[in-house]
């Protein structure tokens, strides 16, 4: 819910980055998007104006772009759930090609080139009730991201413009138990300004079929990737550690963010540098920007040189 712009930073959606990763999608930074809004249909009444007051607030307060919005012709019937095999959140947008028309709507009759979903999650269930809680508290995984994952990589996949979703829920009991990291998404009716502003000047996704504009960004660009531990084995980390171009990039895994998943670097054979935090991780890309290896910033980094055999 809380943001803010850093120049240094682009608001990329994940299955665009795992294209990026693989070299078929360049990025190419932007001064502004033209930013429609999809909501969904089912959402009830006073908490779609909640949504459409947000919109005029990014409009007027920090004049976001925010051309158009639509709701959808029928609702978009979301469902949650856990993966019983390792634990992530997942789901099911039941009318996704009621989301797609209506994307489709802004994008040709409104000439959007970022969109931004809200829509309307069921009430908990009081058997996910303390998965909620230890989400909240800082120790779970968050059910709603899966599947807001799945509704925006829709999107992306079909229109290759940035996207980005929202969820619809009402807010949850007070707890004095919200940890500071979860502490942001309990601090007002919605989810969607920090998505507003994020798509604002999200990069444009850019195919890259013929000669591209300068200025994009692609794979050969990215030096190092730093990412958890045990989450090694998405599209993009394996598109970056396979990657036959001379110079890869250097693989940083962080141990202490912890998942639920069990993708670690060797089960992959994948070469990565394992640090315990991101403080770590910063001082690993800081040697390694300016030409160190990083190792002989340990004490016992480096050893003895070796000798190679002579030819004769």
């Amino acid at each position: 819910m809380l943001y803010w712009p850093m120049p240094n930073t682009l608001y990329v959606e994940g299955y665009a980055l795992d294209r990026f990763a693989e070299g078929s999608w360049a990025l190419q930074p932007v001064h502004q998007n033209k930013v429609g809004l999809v909501l969904d249909s089912g959402i009830e009444q006073d908490l779609r104006l909640r949504h459409l007051q947000v919109a005029d607030a990014a409009r007027a307060s920090l004049g976001l772009p925010i051309v158009e919005y639509i709701v959808t012709n029928a609702p978009l019937e979301i469902k949650t759930w856990f993966d019983p095999k390792c634990g992530k959140s997942t789901g099911s947008v039941g009318n996704s090609d009621s989301l797609l028309r209506a994307v489709d709507t802004l994008v040709n009759h409104s000439d959007v080139n970022a969109v931004a979903v809200v829509a309307c999650f069921p009430d908990d269930d009081p058997e996910d009730s303390d998965y909620s809680d230890c989400y909240r508290e800082g120790k779970g995984v968050d059910l709603l991201a899966g599947v807001e994952a799945i509704i925006s990589r829709l999107i992306v996949k079909e229109f290759k413009i940035p996207a980005a979703h929202a969820p619809a829920v009402l807010p949850p009991p007070l707890s004095p138990l919200v940890c500071p990291r979860s502490a942001v998404e309990e601090i007002g009716y919605t989810f969607l300004p920090c998505v507003l502003a994020g798509l604002s000047n999200a990069p444009q996704y850019v195919t890259r079929q013929g000669i591209l504009d300068n200025g994009c960004i692609v794979a050969t660009d990215v030096d190092s990737v730093i990412l958890p531990k045990d989450s090694c084995g998405g599209d993009g980390t394996l598109a970056f550690a396979r990657t036959v171009r001379r110079h890869k990039p250097l693989i940083i895994t962080v141990q202490e963010n912890e998942t639920v998943l069990d993708d670690t670097p060797d089960k992959f054979v994948i070469e990565a540098l394992n640090v315990r935090n991101y403080w770590e991780a910063i001082g690993v890309i800081a040697a390694h920007k300016a030409g160190a290896n990083p190792n002989a910033l340990r004490r016992q980094g480096i050893d003895h040189c070796t000798c190679g055999e002579a030819w004769i």
